[in-house]
């Protein structure tokens, strides 16, 4: 008989719960005060800080860092929140490593950069732990706004429209706010239900209601929020999954990575989340990273990405290649899906043809193919934008997604938008937070 970690094909409690409660706990465990103080001592507060610039919000890092050391982390909160009200979950999830601390003059092969987001995550938690909500709303103005999405750029735009009276109400699809940050990040980058606490803090400045299980184009119609609401926002993020396009994806086995993803964290016991013996992950992206590292943590015994393109071309920072791999997860470059085999109607393979680039620059097969045993197949490569009613209501598009102006204008009078769904669009929560910030000063503009 096997023990629980030799269990075949796809099945449930291959660890111990003390083991997946291990595997799953905080990946950057928080500062406490004296290594806050210590950390924040290290910047060297620089004029026209290259920090700051690489922050797609454009937080005064140097400022709340300042505000840290003076031991006034609720200072530091309001810094961080007057440009980015979701600075807690972008402290837990954005890749600091490849944006401000990247640029970090202390970054050099003698030293590491400031930890930012750490130091982030410290003020922004402080804040919300002992209830500081930084905000008092203006007196009401009568209008009202729709926004249609409770993700970051919903949120942040939901937000940011309340603290100028204005009344908010926002359309949610799912039972959950929070988008992405609920039901697609590892659930070992945001524990103890932070998502739900985070909106629930932005909610506390008053004057937002969420209305869960309302779907654009099923039972909300962007004709009728136009009619009612003086302003309409558009952050519903992509919507639908890209399919491999090979033969025998549709075996029991091959699965979308974001549904995945989403069952895991709204799981009430991991252990109760099932996972195969041998996990292919085709992508390399941060997605791809994320399930293939939480397959691997729930007990996967031989977990691979596979990506068709080389090393450089990875869409995961480099911190989440190495995240990959120490966790045991084989990384496998230049090489793409032929087809998916099957026993009985259930994956049992994954065939991939070499790859390599052309002389003419494209991607082009070798005709060499090699075999990967997976009993489960994650796809995890990207996403695409449903738009049948965004269409219809004449809204332009780039390549399937919103376009938008600088000021996250669509091209209909009245219906601005943000986010993944927008051409443009970077796939991250903190620029998905500051298209939602612009449309929402750009909508109270137009209100007043």
């Amino acid at each position: 008989m096997e023990t629980a970690g030799r269990k075949r094909g796809i099945a449930a409690a291959r660890l111990s719960p003390e083991a997946l409660q291990d595997n799953f706990a905080d990946l950057h465990p928080p500062l406490d005060r004296h290594e806050a103080l210590v950390e924040a001592g290290r910047c060297y507060f620089c004029h026209d800080a290259p920090c700051q610039t690489a922050c797609p919000t454009g937080i005064d890092i140097p400022m709340f860092i300042r505000q840290i050391l003076t031991d006034n982390p609720s200072g530091a909160a309001k810094t961080i929140f007057d440009e980015n009200i979701m600075g807690g979950m972008c402290a837990r999830v954005c890749p600091t490593e490849t944006l401000c601390e990247e640029v970090c003059v202390r970054n050099t092969a003698e030293e590491k950069p400031v930890h930012i987001g750490q130091l982030q995550r410290y003020a922004t938690d402080h804040a919300m732990q002992v209830n500081d909500h930084p905000y008092t709303r203006a007196s009401s103005t009568g209008k009202r706004v729709a926004v249609i999405g409770a993700g970051p750029a919903g949120m942040a735009c939901a937000h940011r429209v309340a603290l100028y009276g204005h009344d908010c109400v926002v359309f949610e699809a799912r039972e959950k706010s929070g988008g992405l940050n609920e039901y697609g990040i590892a659930a070992y980058k945001t524990v103890d239900n932070f998502a739900q606490a985070e909106v629930d803090f932005i909610t506390g400045i008053g004057g937002i209601e969420i209305r869960h299980g309302q779907k654009l184009g099923d039972n909300v119609s962007l004709a009728a929020l136009r009619e009612e609401y003086d302003a309409v926002f558009l952050g519903m993020g992509m919507g639908s999954a890209n399919n491999l396009g090979c033969d025998g994806e549709d075996l029991d086995g091959c699965e979308n990575a974001i549904d995945y993803i989403a069952d895991l964290r709204q799981a009430d016991q991991l252990g109760n989340v099932s996972v195969g013996r041998d996990v292919v992950v085709i992508g390399g992206g941060m997605t791809a990273v994320d399930v293939a590292v939480q397959a691997k943590r729930l007990g996967a015994e031989n977990v691979t990405m596979a990506y068709r393109r080389g090393t450089e071309n990875l869409n995961a920072s480099l911190f989440e290649q190495e995240l990959a791999q120490t966790s045991g997860v084989s990384i496998k470059t230049w090489a793409q899906p032929v087809r998916v085999e099957g026993n009985d109607g259930k994956a049992s393979a994954v065939v991939f043809e070499y790859t390599e680039t052309g002389t003419d620059g494209r991607l082009a097969g070798t005709g060499e193919t090699f075999t990967l045993p997976a009993d489960q197949v994650f796809k995890a490569i990207g996403q695409v934008f449903v738009s049948d009613d965004i269409a219809d209501a004449g809204i332009d598009l780039v390549k399937g997604r919103i376009r938008v102006d600088e000021e996250r204008r669509t091209s209909v009078t009245g219906i601005w938008a943000g986010g993944d769904c927008v051409d443009g669009g970077e796939d991250l929560t903190v620029a998905s937070v500051e298209d939602g910030k612009q449309a929402a000063e750009s909508i109270h503009r137009a209100l007043s």
